[in-house]
């Protein structure tokens, strides 16, 4: 997913998120190509998941990374299998709000 945002005194906000066009999957990856992207100035990066329930960015994440950010779901996707990373693979802080 994309996701839409704000960046303010440096923190990121999340406001929405969007099915990039053109994707596709199969069973151990997805997919979208970036030259179909929209030209949207507030997506902030994106997020994905990881059903082997790793909760860890991959070399191939860390080289594909779009916007500012990343969010990784990993299984059993309770409340604590969420982690946030910026471009640098570092682990960010993540807070949700209402």
């Amino acid at each position: 997913m994309l996701l839409r945002g704000e960046t303010k005194k440096g923190i990121i906000t999340i406001t929405d998120y969007l099915f990039p066009p053109y994707a596709t999957t199969n069973s151990v990856s997805a997919s979208y190509p970036i030259h179909m992207l929209p030209i949207d100035f507030s997506i902030v990066g994106t997020a994905h998941s990881h059903p082997s329930g790793t909760l860890q960015l991959s070399p191939t994440d860390m080289n594909n990374m779009y916007g500012r950010i990343s969010l990784l779901f990993a299984y059993p996707y309770g409340e604590g299998d969420v982690a946030a990373f910026n471009k640098q693979a570092e682990r960010l802080l993540l807070t949700v709000t209402d």
